[in-house]
């Protein structure tokens, strides 16, 4: 029964504070670095092809995006792209990895409010040191029982990580902003899958939705989230 519910997780980019913003706007430097070279739509799919094909090598988050960015920049340029181009693609990388935490609306309070009723998990992938450093400044961590920082989100992660931390995934929760990582693969595991839409969500993460799905839902909100909990019944 859903008056079982444990444990809850939280994704963390795009549904906690916001992230693909930042990536949107370094993409339109990198187009403006390079609009002598190729056109804006052409040069964003050769970067999408290119992160793509370096996701087993890099992994998620910003240091393979840059390193996408300057791969695609010395194709598109066939090797003659300037050094002050990839000075500038590196600065750019530096400054997303710099940049301060600005929370979504609602996520304080509803962490903040899930966290004395619920085990707490946040699961993300992406870079180790970028993930802890945005984590920290979020100051959303000590409402967190567990946190995982994973290199994918496959039904897998979400057996270890419920089984881990909670009673395992029939009694827990996914809350995020992704249907191909957050939201299928918590399903696929048993467990409930909540899905909060960002305004701003990577192509790659982009998936069907699973219609009829008894334990599938979508909210407009994360302040929607604790009155679905109490109608669920967790």
């Amino acid at each position: 029964m859903a008056a079982d519910l444990t444990t809850i997780g939280f994704d963390a980019d795009d549904t906690l504070w916001q992230n693909e913003t930042f990536f949107r706007l370094t993409q339109e430097r990198f187009a403006a670095l390079l609009a002598d070279y190729a056109a804006p739509d052409h040069l964003a799919e050769r970067l999408l092809a290119a992160e793509r094909r370096n996701l087993g090598h890099y992994g998620f988050g910003i240091k393979g995006f840059v390193l996408s960015m300057i791969e695609t920049a010395i194709e598109v340029t066939d090797h003659k792209v300037p050094a002050p181009v990839i000075a500038e693609l590196l600065a750019a990388g530096q400054e997303m990895l710099r940049h301060p935490i600005a929370l979504l609306p609602h996520a304080r309070e509803v962490v903040a409010e899930l966290s004395s009723s619920h085990r707490l998990v946040l699961i993300t992938k992406g870079d180790l040191l970028d993930q802890e450093r945005k984590l920290a400044q979020s100051g959303l961590g000590e409402m967190f029982d567990a946190v995982e920082i994973v290199s994918d989100k496959t039904a897998a992660t979400y057996h270890r990580a419920f089984g881990r931390h909670g009673d395992g995934p029939e009694r827990a929760m996914m809350v995020g902003n992704s249907m191909k990582s957050d939201i299928r693969p918590a399903l696929d595991a048993g467990a409930w899958g909540v899905f909060v839409p960002h305004d701003l969500t990577w192509s790659f993460e982009h998936a069907e939705a699973p219609g009829a799905h008894a334990r599938f839902r979508e909210l407009p909100n994360l302040g929607a989230l604790p009155a679905l909990i109490a109608e669920i019944g967790g």
